[in-house]
């Protein structure tokens, strides 16, 4: 089941999201997430782990149908709050979705892993239910900021305490266990953490940035690419039928 934000974690994460830093951030994030995902206008993405509906409101802005499906009671009240009926909200977890195959042209796992039991499992069930692409956006395991996060946690109490974090080298490891060699592209954002606004922006469009593993966030896509079962073809032989054989 993995962690559930609970009432005060939820209070605490949406004071976090105020914080102008974060919301540069999340900026960039979310713009990054646009760029790789491409999604057309009026197709159906599944938001797991939507928390309080960052990801949800923008891909109300990118006019999408949009579900969202996350374990916190609290943290579904306050995306509720700000989507309103626009959105198919559901309390579930990401290890078991309650929907039928192939629902869904996108899903997108946005800092949802981190916070999972079975971070495979969830993987394996986003596949599952996607036709055509998976947005997975991570706090990557070797930036300086996840490396910050994780000292912080050694000496005082923290949300990150409960997460795990991914490389992208992992990520991908773990995708092609699922969905073998399907097409993955993958773009980190925000290096510098003390960063913000249009130097930012700038900054992360040099294309030595873009290929930096070591970015505080990562994004990639998985382009799923249908799989079809097949049976070998009978041949028929007749005897004295030499049309369709060779006698050397």
């Amino acid at each position: 089941m993995g962690h559930v934000f609970d009432f005060k974690d939820a209070i605490a994460y949406e004071q976090w999201l105020q914080k102008p830093q974060t919301k540069a951030a999340l900026a960039l994030e979310t713009r990054l997430m646009h760029t790789l995902l491409q999604p057309m206008r009026g197709e159906s993405v599944l938001d797991i782990g939507c928390g309080t509906g960052t990801c949800l409101k923008a891909f109300l802005e990118m006019e999408l149908q949009v579900t969202g499906l996350d374990p916190s009671t609290y943290m579904l009240d306050i995306a509720s709050r700000d989507v309103g009926n626009r959105v198919d909200l559901y309390r579930g977890y990401a290890e078991d979705l309650p929907f039928d195959d192939n629902s869904f042209n996108y899903t997108c796992l946005f800092t949802t892993l981190e916070f999972v039991d079975n971070p495979q499992k969830a993987l394996e069930e986003a596949c599952r239910v996607t036709k055509d692409r998976i947005f997975i956006g991570v706090l990557n395991r070797y930036a300086i900021k996840g490396i910050q996060r994780r000292v912080k946690g050694m000496f005082t109490s923290t949300i990150f305490n409960h997460a795990q974090f991914f490389s992208v080298w992992e990520l991908k490891q773990r995708i092609r266990k699922i969905v073998g060699h399907t097409p993955i592209s993958w773009r980190p954002v925000c290096q510098l953490p003390s960063q913000s606004g249009k130097i930012a922006t700038s900054v992360e469009q040099f294309k030595i940035i873009q290929r930096c593993p070591f970015g505080a966030f990562a994004g990639m896509v998985v382009t799923l690419v249908p799989k079809f079962r097949t049976r070998p073809l009978t041949m028929r032989y007749h005897a004295g039928d030499s049309s369709g054989a060779s006698t050397g």
